[in-house]
């Protein structure tokens, strides 16, 4: 920024500055600072990312695999894992090529052409050639093109939402003006890149350009963030090294033992390796993408956008949100709620888009006609007002049935934000602005400025008579009365009464109202100068409005709190108005603290990490900031989901764990740094969002529960039938069979089990806790031994008293899939035994257990199927024997869970 002083200094004293730079003083600038553009770091090739998607420990299980079935002639068993191996591999590709786009959305806001004056003459040239120090026009409707400073404003207000997320236009002065923002003493006369001219003109001196503006910062920020693995892929590369490691046990231990029995080396390693095919869970990657997109399809649902798979679930281990507050946390539509008039407070009921709404004066309803202080307070409110309020049109007759009866009228505002909560205000007396509209007919106005903070209409009442109406600044407006209104008619205003009037403003204030003041006089006749109309006028009362929570928001943040989630509130706005809002919406608890983007520039980072987590508000923060915050929370452990809209947001979105854009008012580029789009921009939307993620996690571990205990019940079965010296007691086709087809079906259907009703009311699951947690390993451990228990002892029964191998395999294929068909009902719930879970509320599972059950009967039945399988049909004590075997694995494990269960109690 040292360009700035120097240049700006230079041209605001120097007369001849609207001569601009000559063409040979801006060329050898744009050598000095190249060109005016965000310039991107090497990106990583297509190429790359797609070899990348290999290199997963789990893909390289089912390469391998893939490998193995080839070599043992099973083609078809092959070609299936390798299509879900591609097709994983290009969601992955998909997701990771779309992250890198950020920066093409960022170069769309730079503007294309800009005026300079070269040499005394104003040309147009492409924006990417302009220099620091050149001089630019600016007129309504421009994008700035470069970081500047004004040396000349005339009325121009600057949209900067897209920088500050805030959506109100800022009005901007002349570098000589010296008037300074509340934000980090930022001069008014700063004007920045890819911001939009909503009015006015100006001119400027370029005073930073390309990477060095803030725009390019934000560039900078976004590119050296680098993507960290998602809790859930974290978890199934950890899954993935378990199973290889028990693989390469198996295989080791089976050789061996097969060798030192006198059987030959290389059969003893296909029997090895075919034993380790089947303890890959094949299926696994494919029914997880699946439950995820099954969950993005739910989420949608509920006004969430999924961009990004793998955020469906780690929305469901987040221990903080840190949402902005404008739209998101509030309605993002001024309303006003208490207004000050004949020395007492009215609250305004009713919400910011309807008619119908209550007065309350010291706890007691009252009709604001009745008291004339605060008729005419709200009567100048819709008078002196350039917004508009429209009746809207019912098409359908219906629906105006049902709205007369309702007594709701719709309404369609439009205009500056405040002057609409003004209308609003007056409707809910029956003061609208069509019927007052008839009573005064507006004949003249004296506009709003900054000099004056105030805005006047004159009008005449039909009976000849002429007022003047004004709003403005209340310590504006109180210096222009010599009257007051009372609740005793028209008194002069001394000075206990303006005391009085700036007390209730500092009361309003302190509230986090914006307030303002309205007063009146009769005029004459209409010969009037100007100068004397705001002058001598009786003051009326004080209007105090707040861009209002969103009436969701309260019980959304409840259940935060009983999720064990920490809700934060950042945004650019006033601490002592966020402060209220976050109080309002209990996400400002007792003892929080309240910290400001100033207070955060005087902290270390080791001081901000040792108070993050008593902190619930940031206001007036800066992008840089807001990285800061998401950094230092990660840090402390924290899994962070952050929301926002501007572009100003966009780091610390993609830095974020789960970065959230808002649907409606959110910027491309914020769009494209995100995991997740708010359609509705809600913060509810968010913790429904959270909800579903934490079903989804819930629901992978109840299919990995099935797969691997299903897994390692077709281990034991084979593992201790050759240990023991039994023939094989299943052929291979049988193992992979049940893993690819009948496994598969039930444990994709668990992917839609509805969320159990105590989902929020459990603590968010820590950012390293093990997929096996909680007891699973041994719930799995447990069941897998039952299944394996159950389908080699019905296998030995059988061969024992029949002595046909056939027969035995095929009881033992049929009892390896009744006791699975009947596991995936236990597994359900990890908190509830077979006999305690609701059987018909996932119709999805009914279904696919049933398909399963007609495919087994199918391959034991059908001719052409039991040559495929070398099966042979089964008699009715066959069925008896494989139905007791099978009932045992639920009856044992529910036993042992209600004995758990009394001894945890005792």
């Amino acid at each position: 920024m040292s360009v700035m002083g120097s240049t700006v200094k230079s041209f605001t004293n120097d007369s001849r500055y609207r001569q601009g730079l000559s063409e040979k003083e801006a060329e050898k600038r744009y050598e000095k600072f190249g060109p005016n553009t965000l310039t991107e770091k090497k990106r990583i090739s297509p190429f790359k990312i797609l070899i990348g998607q290999f290199s997963d420990f789990m893909v390289l299980i089912l390469l391998a695999s893939t490998l193995v079935s080839a070599i043992m002639g099973e083609v078809t068993e092959a070609i299936t894992i390798i299509a879900i191996v591609v097709v994983n591999a290009l969601l992955g590709f998909i997701q990771e090529y779309r992250t890198e786009k950020t920066m093409e959305a960022l170069k769309n806001l730079a503007a294309p052409t800009a005026k300079v004056v070269r040499g005394g003459k104003t040309v147009e040239i492409p924006a990417e050639r302009i220099v620091p120090g050149d001089l630019i026009i600016l007129e309504a409707g421009d994008r700035i093109p470069a970081d500047a400073v004004l040396i000349e404003a005339n009325d121009m207000l600057v949209d900067e939402s897209l920088l500050t997320g805030e959506s109100v236009p800022v009005e901007k002065f002349d570098e000589n003006d010296g008037r300074r923002n509340d934000n980090a003493n930022e001069k008014n006369s700063s004007i920045y890149m890819g911001t939009i001219v909503t009015s006015g003109r100006g001119r400027a001196v370029v005073c930073a350009t390309g990477m060095q503006t803030e725009m390019g910062k934000i560039a900078d920020m976004i590119q050296d963030i680098e993507s960290d693995e998602t809790p859930l892929q974290k978890r199934l590369d950890s899954l993935g090294k378990y199973i290889v490691y028990g693989c390469l046990s198996i295989c080791a231990i089976v050789s061996i033992t097969g060798v030192l029995r006198g059987e030959k080396l290389f059969t003893m390693l296909l029997s090895g390796i075919s034993l380790a095919v089947a303890a890959v869970p094949e299926g696994l990657p494919a029914i997880v993408t699946i439950v995820l997109a099954l969950g993005v399809r739910r989420m949608l649902k509920r006004n969430a956008l999924i961009r990004k798979l793998p955020a469906v679930e780690t929305l469901g281990c987040a221990t903080v949100i840190c949402s902005d507050k404008t739209g998101t946390l509030t309605e993002n539509k001024m309303t006003v709620r208490k207004i000050y008039s004949s020395g007492g407070y009215t609250e305004v009921k009713g919400s910011s888009m309807s008619s119908e709404g209550e007065f309350i004066y010291y706890n007691r309803k009252i009709n604001p006609l009745e008291n004339s202080g605060l008729k005419q307070t709200l009567e100048i409110g819709v008078v002196c007002n350039n917004a508009s309020m429209v009746r809207v049109k019912e098409k359908n007759p219906f629906n105006k049935v049902s709205s007369m009866i309702s007594k709701q009228v719709k309404w369609e505002l439009s205009g500056d934000p405040t002057e609409a909560a003004l209308l609003v205000a007056g409707a809910k007396a029956g003061l609208t602005q069509e019927s007052l509209g008839e009573k005064y007919i507006r004949i003249d106005e004296i506009p709003f400025d900054s000099d004056r903070k105030c805005m006047s209409v004159i009008c005449d009442n039909r009976n000849g008579e002429i007022f003047v109406f004004t709003k403005g600044a209340p310590d504006v407006i109180i210096n222009k009365c010599s009257k007051i209104l009372t609740s005793k008619g028209i008194v002069n205003l001394d000075q206990e009464g303006i005391r009085r009037v700036l007390k209730a403003n500092d009361s309003m204030a302190d509230e986090a109202l914006r307030v303002l003041g309205v007063a009146y006089k009769k005029l004459g006749s209409r010969s009037y100068k100007k100068s004397d109309v705001e002058k001598d006028l009786i003051f009326v009362g004080l209007m105090g409005m707040i861009d209002p929570p969103r009436k969701e928001v309260l019980d959304a943040v409840q259940k935060c709190r009983l999720a064990g989630i920490k809700p934060v509130m950042i945004t650019g706005d006033h601490k002592i108005t966020a402060a209220a809002i976050a109080r309002e919406l209990n996400i400002a608890m007792e003892g929080d603290r309240v910290v400001t983007g100033a207070e955060l520039e005087q902290m270390d980072d080791k001081k901000l990490q040792e108070i993050v987590d008593e902190i619930s508000v940031y206001a007036r923060v800066s992008p840089r900031h807001k990285l800061r915050i998401v950094r230092t929370l990660k840090k402390r452990g924290h899994i962070v989901a952050m929301t926002g809209d501007g572009v100003n947001d966009a780091p610390a979105i993609k830095e974020a764990d789960i970065g959230v854009s808002m649907g409606i008012t959110g910027t491309d580029v914020t769009k494209e740094s995100s995991a997740m789009i708010l359609r509705d921009d809600n913060f509810a939307t968010i913790v429904a969002a959270i909800e579903e993620g934490r079903v989804i996690y819930n629901n992978i571990r109840k299919f990995i529960r099935y797969l691997l205990s299903c897994n390692i019940g077709e281990v034991l079965t084979m593992f201790v039938g050759m240990l023991i010296g039994l023939p094989l007691p299943l052929l291979p086709i049988q193992v992979l069979w049940v893993n690819l087809v009948t496994d598969g079906l039930p444990a994709i259907a668990l992917g839609f089990e509805p969320a159990e009703k105590d989902i929020m009311m459990r603590p968010p699951r820590g950012a390293k806790e093990n997929i096996f947690s909680q007891g699973l390993l041994n719930l799995i451990l447990f069941r897998g031994t039952l299944i394996g228990i159950s389908t080699l002892a019905v296998f030995s029964s059988i061969f024992h008293f029949t002595a046909s191998v056939d027969r035995a395999r095929t009881a033992a294929f049929v009892t390896l899939v009744i006791t699975q068909l009947m596991h995936v009902f236990e597994c359900k719930s990890e908190r509830k035994n077979i006999f305690e879970v609701p059987f018909f509320n996932n119709i999805a599972l009914v279904l696919a257990t049933m398909c399963s059950l007609t495919m087994i009967l199918s391959a034991v039945y059908i001719p052409f199927m039991q040559q495929v399988f070398k099966t042979v049909s089964l008699s009715v004590n066959d069925w008896i024997l494989i139905g007791g075997f099978s009932a045992l694995g639920p009856v044992i494990s529910s036993f042992f869970r209600v004995n758990a269960r009394y001894i945890r109690k005792n």
